[in-house]
């Protein structure tokens, strides 16, 4: 198995390794890469991919909650991702409906919250049922937070930021000359919660696909040729013990 950080290609063992405690990322994002050709590799319709990499979610969840990640984001359905053929699309937006029907009982047990980030009101109804069931089942919940990206764009993500902001000025609320990042970043769709410190990438892919692009400014990136549906919680602990031996400067000098 291949993987870069950085641009860097390094091997890593498909086993794993121990993970020393301390300097763990407290907000980790993952692309969730590569559902289709995992299908396609077998001879199967992509949309058993997407099933076999739901089951990851629920890997990852588990893995990120013992490991004591505070915050945990999933690129779920980009605003690209409406250009799919049409039964994919109608596929990837029943699996939320199954996912927390199945999942939702040990999310509350773990005290997990869930959150939704991007447009969910373009969702179809069925979609937004499932959303405001999940929002309101889990949002006494004070442990881990777990973010769903559902037709998220991070160029899309920064526009609203604006527009919400420009509202506040035309209300007399706000004005242009107060706006800095600290003002826009409240505007976005994560306002309230860390940036992510690691980005982790599968499937071979070095891009971030307009996810988190105000927000990864400064964040790691972890890049592995795993698809999603093979990415295990031995391939989670490797991210992040690379990540442990990242020296961050965020333009200083250390």
């Amino acid at each position: 198995m291949l993987k870069w950080i950085l641009g860097k290609r390094t091997r890593t063992s498909d086993r794993g390794v121990s993970l020393p405690s301390g300097n763990l990322p407290a907000h980790v994002a993952i692309i969730m890469d590569g559902n289709g050709r995992w299908a396609n590799r077998r001879g199967l319709p992509r949309v058993a991919g997407h099933r076999a990499g739901m089951s990851k979610v629920r890997e990852v969840i588990r893995a990120c909650d013992e490991l004591g990640i505070r915050c945990l984001t999933l690129y779920a359905f980009s605003t690209e991702n409406w250009k799919r053929p049409p039964q994919e699309v109608e596929y990837l937006m029943r699996l939320p409906e199954e996912f927390f029907r199945t999942e939702i009982d040990e999310l509350v047990e773990r005290g997990v919250r869930v959150r939704f980030i991007g447009d969910t009101s373009q969702l179809p109804p069925y979609t937004q049922e499932t959303v405001q069931r999940t929002l309101e089942k889990t949002r006494d919940n004070h442990g881990m937070i777990v973010n769903f990206a559902l037709n998220y764009g991070g160029r899309a993500d920064i526009v609203g930021a604006v527009k919400a902001y420009a509202r506040e000025v035309a209300s007399g609320l706000a004005s242009w000359d107060e706006l800095d990042e600290a003002r826009l970043d409240a505007h976005l769709s994560t306002a309230g919660l860390p940036d992510p410190d690691l980005v982790i990438r599968t499937s071979g892919e070095i891009r971030l696909s307009n996810f988190l692009i105000w927000q990864a400014a400064y964040a790691e990136l972890w890049f592995t040729d795993v698809l999603w549906p093979d990415f295990t919680r031995e391939h989670l602990e490797q991210a992040l013990r690379d990540y442990q031996r990242r020296k961050r400067r965020f333009g200083g000098i250390k």
